[in-house]
């Protein structure tokens, strides 16, 4: 008879663990980093959503929610599913199409914005995370019918060729100008690697960035 104060052998449940984690190809621990990072995003975009004393008994949750930004020094205010990216909020809610969907997985870049000042993958970040978030975009750049100095750079050492990244270099290049950030090309073309250009117009993007670094500040 077993004594019931003897520990049982741990090697079936180290088995099982190995099984769990061998289940379709991914390891327990991805699961629970996919998990955590699902539950945060969720809870953020449940925080903006109406208090529920605010929902009349029996009717369905809102599809749509509210949710206000300063784009470009406007404050604007529109609905979106809470599933909605800040790339789609702005392109399709705000009719500001100059910031581009490229890959929107966060690979190529092409979405650029800033947000409070810092450069932003607009693909990844849900619209309802930025309640209240100042957002600058390509179309706030200039300022009348004077072009930003990385725009006129841009034009001057022709750093592009079919223009698609072009605004979301441009925003890179906006936030690395506040960034710490070596004097030599090699350490500009580290800070802008996460833009992507299929043009292949690396060369002369450096070289307008360099540019209007290397210009004396008034």
């Amino acid at each position: 008879m077993t004594d019931p104060k003897q520990s049982l052998p741990d090697a079936p449940a180290t088995q099982a663990v190995d099984a769990n984690e061998a289940l379709g190809g991914s390891t327990r621990r991805e699961f629970l980093v996919t998990a955590t990072v699902g539950s945060a995003l969720l809870a953020e975009a449940c925080r903006h959503a109406p208090p529920v004393e605010d929902i009349p008994p029996g009717a369905p949750p809102p599809s749509e929610l509210e949710v206000t930004l300063k784009v470009n020094g406007q404050a604007q205010t529109v609905k979106v599913d809470p599933r909605t990216s800040l790339l789609d909020a702005l392109r399709e809610r705000m009719g500001l199409t100059g910031t581009k969907k490229g890959c929107d997985h966060g690979q190529c870049g092409a979405c650029t914005v800033m947000v409070d000042g810092r450069r932003e993958l607009s693909c990844l970040t849900l619209a309802v995370m930025q309640q209240g978030a100042e957002v600058l975009t390509v179309e706030g750049l200039a300022k009348g019918d004077t072009l930003h100095p990385l725009q006129q750079a841009f034009l001057e050492k022709d750093a592009f060729q079919c223009g698609y990244c072009t605004p979301g270099q441009l925003m890179s290049a906006v936030g690395l100008m506040s960034e710490p950030c070596g004097a030599a090309d090699a350490d500009v073309r580290e800070a802008m690697s996460g833009n992507l250009c299929r043009c292949s117009a690396y060369p002369n993007i450096i070289a307008a960035i360099q540019q209007v670094r290397r210009t004396p500040k008034l």
